[in-house]
């Protein structure tokens, strides 16, 4: 097998990668891959993926700590400059060489940029067109992420999974090329298709192959790079089939349909000229004229090569669904999804971005210039990221024209459009449901009036069916199913998949039930927008019931005042953690919510149960890093999740 051919973009150029994690190493791999001399630095002096570096790139360069004049000023236009997702523009210490980079015109890329490049350049050399699914907001990414996947697949696409928090975009896609057969060039597709199309006239009963010496001719597509030829299509088809027939005996006379010598000029025809001259023929050339004039009414004459079918391609995915960073997305140009979708937007990295319209702002470059817009319409900031129409002039006399971006919504609401999705409780059932024009005898519909336009609302399935337990997850759900449904996936297999899917790690994952109150594990609630979700999620689903909650971690320095009335909603008591229990304590004073804090998550955990009442929930929602107690927040789950099981040893029932 010959592995699919990549240009080498920066053959002779040098690439300079800023950190190496496992975007920087990709990126190092992709570059080199390209023919770029790879240096990468780092601020450590031991980085987690140096091994990978020297293994798989023994030839790169390794450098760490402050930027050398030397180094500095070594850097020209030839260059390459790449930066890792983690390093803020803001970093002081890469200020010198964001000064030097300025002075020379030079600007950072980053993974996604290359990852756009790539697929651009796919395009042009095979035609390789997926589609490509883009998510991205402060919470509910990777659920989102692996929710559309899920679907995508279902609905039969060869789909791959990639972005934030892996695999690498650049390291997939360059799996995917390496196992990638070589595909057929474009000349030979096109061949190919002259050669099938003489072989079915050669084939035919009664075929005047065999009595038509250039008979090829008559199917070969007109070369348009021949510029001698200055003769019109119709001209050249009418010449090839004359030519065709010019070795076949003729006795014509005055009398006989063909007045004219075969190499006279002759008018072009405006109908098809097979059969034109067919007509014309005397009657022991009709045979095999008529053939073929039949066989080109069956199959058109390509007077010029049809246009190419899409490629087919054994390995590289149809699909493309990537969860996105606002740390990927900034700063990036070119990257073209056929839908982008944002699903909320809270306060988080400001200490990256530096301010909330500027963590906007890239979140925002998801949509790209063309793509869909799937926006979550309950949450005003994302609302704000559309763009307004564009008034386009037409010329003199005509009037303007104005072009509104294709946008689908979604939200725990009745959608209000057409196209868009929502949730619509009946007779205390919550459904999932799309809002659909107004159309005849459409199954399971109802009517909702909306302003002036009559909607057709389709019920597809109820929330309730959902393995995933709360409201945002419905959510996220509809963030899915309207992702997957701008690509053409059907949504009956899409239903059947949402079914399926279970949930991802540490995000409202139930863990197990002690004496009628169940245990809630969302140590990946690392901040107040994906506690509030959850809290309002799960809160809505088990009222009357209360949730008892446990809080606490590193802040990060977040205002943590929006949790106060979502406690106040759903919360019996609160058990706070952590370094910032006191700060969250102070936000939550006024919520009328019991609150005790612990040393340990192990004591919050038994005190929490002893909070609970038969049908309660415990959910472990920081709204906090776990790095001030922890390793990570996956070590934070596994610690509440002994706790959990230790006690339902101890209180002997489970379930």
């Amino acid at each position: 097998m010959t592995p699919i051919r990549f240009p080498t973009l920066y053959q002779d150029r040098h690439a300079f990668v800023l950190g190496l994690g496992d975007s920087g190493l990709a990126m190092a791999a992709w570059a080199a891959r390209l023919g770029a001399r790879v240096t990468v630095w780092d601020s450590r002096e031991q980085p987690p993926q140096l091994g990978a570096l020297r293994e798989r790139l023994p030839e790169a360069a390794f450098v760490h700590g402050e930027f050398t004049p030397e180094l500095l000023a070594s850097i020209d236009h030839s260059w390459v400059l790449l930066k890792s997702p983690g390093l803020s523009p803001l970093d002081a210490r890469l200020k010198p060489l964001l000064t030097r980079a300025e002075e020379i015109g030079l600007r950072l890329r980053g993974e996604l940029e290359l990852f756009a490049q790539a697929l651009a350049e796919l395009k042009t050399l095979y035609r390789y067109e997926p589609g490509v699914l883009a998510i991205t907001g402060t919470n509910g990414k990777t659920t989102t992420t692996s929710m559309t996947a899920l679907l995508v697949e279902r609905a039969g696409r060869r789909v791959a999974m990639a972005g934030n928090i892996g695999p690498t975009l650049l390291g997939t896609l360059s799996d995917a090329l390496d196992k990638e057969p070589m595909p057929q060039p474009k000349d030979a597709e096109i061949e190919a298709v002259v050669d099938l199309a003489v072989e079915a006239v050669s084939a035919a009963p009664g075929s005047a192959a065999a009595e038509v010496p250039n008979a090829e001719a008559l199917l070969a597509p007109v070369d348009a790079s021949a510029e001698a030829s200055t003769e019109t299509p119709a001209e050249a088809s009418e010449e090839a089939l004359l030519e065709a027939t010019a070795d076949v005996p003729s006795e014509a006379t005055a009398d006989s349909p063909i007045d004219a010598p075969v190499d006279a000029p002759v008018e072009a025809p405006t109908e098809a000229p097979a059969e034109t001259l067919a007509a014309q023929a005397p009657a022991d050339e009709r045979s095999a004229l008529e053939t073929v004039a039949e066989l080109l009414d069956e199959q058109p004459l390509p007077i010029k090569p049809p246009p190419p079918k899409p490629a087919e391609f054994e390995v590289l995915p149809q699909v493309w669904v990537l969860e996105l960073s606002s740390f990927q997305l900034d700063g990036v140009k070119g990257f073209e999804p056929s839908a982008g979708a944002v699903l909320n937007i809270t306060q988080d990295h400001l200490d990256w971005h530096g301010d909330m319209p500027a963590y906007a702002r890239a979140k925002g470059r998801i949509f790209g210039e063309h793509g869909v817009l799937v926006i979550n319409r309950d949450d005003p900031e994302v609302e704000a990221l559309v763009p307004p129409p564009i008034v386009v002039k037409q010329g003199r006399g005509r009037p303007a024209k104005t072009v509104e971006r294709e946008v689908v919504r979604f939200g725990l609401d009745a959608p209000r459009r057409p196209g868009d999705f929502g949730l619509l409780v009946e007779n205390g059932m919550a459904w999932l449901v799309r809002a659909r024009e107004q159309e005849e005898e459409l199954k399971g519909l109802k009517r909702r009036k909306d302003d002036e336009d009559e909607l057709l609302i389709q019920r597809l399935m109820p929330a309730d069916a959902l393995r995933v337990r709360g409201r945002h997850n419905a959510a996220n759900a509809l963030a899915a199913l309207a992702l997957a449904s701008s690509i053409g996936c059907p949504l009956a297999p899409m239903l059947h998949g949402l079914r399926e899917y279970r949930g991802e790690p540490h995000r409202v994952e139930f863990v197990t039930a002690i004496k009628g109150v169940d245990f809630y594990d969302d140590s990946k609630g690392t901040n107040v927008g994906a506690t509030v979700a959850a809290v309002m999620g799960l809160g809505a689903d088990r009222a009357p019931a209360k949730l008892v909650m446990i809080l606490g971690g590193d802040g990060k320095g977040q205002d943590f005042s929006p949790l106060a009335t979502p406690i106040a909603l759903h919360a019996r008591a609160v058990a706070l953690i952590g370094r910032d229990a006191p700060q969250i304590e102070a936000a939550l004073q006024d919520s009328g919510v019991l609150m005790h804090r612990h040393e340990s998550l192990e004591a919050a955990t038994h005190w929490a149960l002893a909070q609970a009442q038969s049908g309660d929930s415990v959910l472990l929602s920081p709204a906090c890093a776990s790095l001030d107690m922890f390793r990570n927040y996956a070590h934070r789950a596994e610690v509440f999740i002994a706790t959990v099981r230790e006690l339902a040893e101890d209180e002997g029932f489970v379930g």
